[in-house]
């Protein structure tokens, strides 16, 4: 009853107000409700954002060996579509990387390059190298360290790398491409970078975080630096957040020596 009586009078004091203020008052008292109910809604779907982004692998310090969340491209379109279709089927992409030989010396990668999959490429090059003559990439990326480990051999067994009109090069997998003693990007070929980060469910400390990151960074750069690729295709990778794509231009590529002219081998072939 007392409550009753109470929301009575409270009511009854709030008609009163509302009849005795003038427009611009009440304008204002009506725009402060507005802002306040708006940042309430702001506070609510912040903290539901961060509960969602922690229950999601892949947001978490970099991690060499991580496999990644699948890139935007394999994706309905968001955060941004790839400049060309991709004909890959994303369900292949997504399972372990295969090697599978062709005719005219290409051995064909398709897949996620999941931790071991270097040993497997070595594998490959040991019993059909003599046959090999160029990589044909289609790879959404995955553990940097055996990309790292196949760029390397590529380079070391003199081989080229490219990546076919409607097929994907990302993440990671530009690193493999940077081993090529030539390197081609058909148009109509997708090849984008983003910052490499953890996908595993293993949580890092933010010293073992940061020490990675450092390492990891240092050893990419390197390698790229050693492949003769300028700056600019990694500078482009560490600005992009994890759950985004840097798409590269065929301009862009060629002024990073990404792709090199023609067949003319790379200088720095080793």
């Amino acid at each position: 009853m007392m409550a009753r009586t109470r929301l009575e009078g409270f009511g009854q004091r709030l008609k009163t107000y509302l009849l005795s203020a003038d427009d611009g008052t009440l304008m204002r008292h009506f725009f402060h409700g507005l802002l306040v109910t708006s940042l309430v809604f702001i506070i609510i779907d912040w903290t539901e954002l961060s509960s969602a982004n922690q229950a999601l692998p892949g947001f978490d310090p970099i991690q060499p060996e991580a496999v990644p969340i699948l890139p935007p491209a394999l994706t309905d379109g968001e955060p941004q579509n790839a400049p060309s279709d991709i004909t890959a089927d994303p369900a292949t992409l997504k399972q372990p990387i295969r090697f599978e030989l062709q005719p005219g010396g290409i051995l064909s990668a398709e897949g996620s390059i999941e931790p071991g999959a270097a040993a497997r490429f070595a594998s490959e090059i040991e019993a059909r190298g003599e046959y090999v003559k160029t990589v044909l990439l289609d790879s959404p990326g995955g553990a940097v360290g055996d990309a790292l480990a196949i760029s390397k051999l590529i380079r070391e067994k003199k081989l080229g790398t490219r990546v076919a009109a409607g097929a994907l090069c990302a993440s990671s997998c530009p690193i493999i491409m940077a081993g090529g003693v030539t390197r081609e990007a058909e148009d109509g070929a997708v090849v984008g970078v983003h910052q490499i980060f953890n996908g595993s469910k293993e949580k890092l400390s933010p010293e073992q975080a940061m020490s990675d990151a450092q390492r990891t960074t240092a050893d990419v750069s390197r390698h790229l630096e050693e492949m003769g690729i300028k700056s600019g295709v990694w500078l482009h990778a560490m600005e992009t957040p994890p759950d985004r794509l840097y798409y590269l231009t065929a301009e862009e590529m060629k002024a990073f020596a990404l792709v090199t002219d023609g067949e003319t081998p790379v200088a720095k072939a080793k």
